[in-house]
């Protein structure tokens, strides 16, 4: 497992994230109105094996809660300058409707490593990244933690913020006010409450309110003001985690007065948990089920801004959904369908390799109506039942091995959203799981419909 930053010498860090809908364009911009949502990211797996890297990968959704990887989970740019490789990648858009992107200059986990500078790249569209290069933000002999961007308007200028330790001795937030992301004003304390914080995340001018949202002590902790002023920020919300967790990112839905804050934990490494509230005055947040939303694979400290629908349809004709899926337990929602030992299983996520938990579902081998499951690390295999039980074998062309590994998707036995898999040869039964084993069992309880009920996702 990955140990956190923020263990390391007392410090802390993560990811800045971006703040849906809460930023106002300049007068003269004009663009299609917001209906998606696009979520930046780097990947790492528990282990730092496969699975893991430091390049910008992007994810789309129309809700803000399910995702869609782009580029099958591969990075769809790189750094090429400073240590390689970024952490906490932020997404804003600017005052004339195109995007710029910031982001940590470390590549793995040495926290130890110092860079005064941020990773920058330009966009019209999120399908072509542009004008690479670095800003220095600072001369301190430290890092520049999880930057953010948003306008302020009383300026006219871009804040940046970011966590570095200054005179202080422990992390704060930093500002500091740029037009071009080219050049920056000297560094300022944008907030510091006496005590390490780091992953500030900002949502302006709500209701006349700004808010920031911050790690501190292993949990989520906002602040606010009706000023943009550096200083101006006084805490008031109360605390909420799940685990060591970092890395908040504020989102507004888009159809409702909800607003989620996602957090980042890495207890163990890497697992997302969201929560709501529908006025964020109250600084009081409800834990959201897991059934309602999915993060992407191995992904760590994301960004998620608001993307118009012909911009969605771009990014999925540029870089493609996943050709493999992932399976999700209804009633265990932390669990996917995974193989271990060539078994059947619903294991916790993050699972390790990933691809133990990723599946190509292809035309069933004994009727192209139903499907296979066939194993994306091992590509000869597919999930069959042998003695009721689901395991993964090698197909031997033969045409039982083909009906024992075809089944029917249907409605979710417990929601119809979802989805339930009748087997081929045996259709009076559903694949369920039952001790976390896969098998192929008879239906009846509400238990055995939640237990035989999977979402089909990524």
């Amino acid at each position: 497992m990955t140990t956190s930053r923020r263990h390391f010498l007392g410090l802390a860090a993560t990811t800045p994230l971006a703040v849906t809908g809460a930023l106002t364009l300049g007068a003269g911009t004009a663009y299609a109105a917001d209906s998606a949502y696009v979520m930046c990211y780097f990947t790492e797996s528990t282990s730092l094996g496969e699975g893991t890297d430091y390049g910008l990968h992007l994810a789309v959704s129309t809700d803000s809660l399910n995702w869609t990887p782009l580029n099958q989970n591969n990075p769809v740019v790189t750094p090429t300058e400073g240590d390689l490789g970024l952490r906490d990648p932020f997404v804003l858009r600017k005052q004339d409707g195109t995007f710029v992107v910031l982001a940590t200059d470390l590549k793995g986990t040495d926290w130890t490593y110092v860079s005064q500078y941020i990773h920058v790249w330009y966009s019209t569209d999120l399908r072509t990244f542009t004008g690479y290069h670095r800003l220095k933000l600072h001369d301190m002999n430290t890092h520049c933690w999880a930057p953010e961007a948003f306008w302020d308007a009383g300026r006219g200028e871009y804040a940046v913020i970011y966590s570095a330790v200054n005179d202080s001795g422990h992390n704060v937030i930093m500002v500091n006010y740029t037009t071009d992301f080219v050049t920056a004003s000297a560094p300022q304390v944008f907030f510091d409450p006496g005590h390490d914080v780091i992953d500030g995340d900002m949502a302006v001018g709500v209701n006349g309110v700004n808010y920031l949202y911050f790690k501190q002590n292993q949990t989520l902790v906002g602040a606010r003001s009706t000023s943009l002023e550096p200083g101006s920020f006084t805490e008031f919300s109360t605390a909420v985690s799940h685990g060591g967790t970092e890395a908040p990112t504020l989102v507004r839905s888009l159809t409702s007065n909800t607003w989620y804050l996602w957090g980042d934990t890495y207890t163990p490494n890497g697992v997302f948990y969201a929560w709501q509230t529908n006025d964020l005055a109250t600084g009081t947040w409800t834990a959201l089920d897991q059934k309602t939303y999915t993060q992407p694979l191995n992904s760590k400290h994301c960004g998620i801004t608001a993307i118009s629908r012909t911009e969605y349809d771009n990014l999925v004709a540029k870089w493609d959904a996943p050709t493999w899926n992932r399976l999700k337990s209804y009633n265990h929602p932390a669990r996917y369908v995974r193989h271990s030992n060539f078994v059947g299983r619903i294991d916790e996520y993050p699972v390790d390799p990933p691809t133990d938990s990723q599946w190509t579902l292809v035309p069933g081998l004994a009727d192209s109506a139903g499907v296979s499951f066939r194993s994306v690390n091992y590509p000869n295999r597919y999930l069959r039942h042998y003695d009721y039980q689901l395991q993964l074998d090698v197909g031997d062309g033969t045409s039982t091995f083909a009906a024992d590994a075809t089944f029917y998707r249907t409605a979710g036995l417990a929601d119809a959203g979802w989805a339930s898999f009748r087997p081929y040869n045996n259709p009076t039964r559903y694949i369920r799981h039952s001790n976390y084993v896969l098998r192929i069992d008879p239906i009846s309880t509400t238990t055995d419909r939640q237990d035989a009920t999977f979402r089909v996702g990524y």
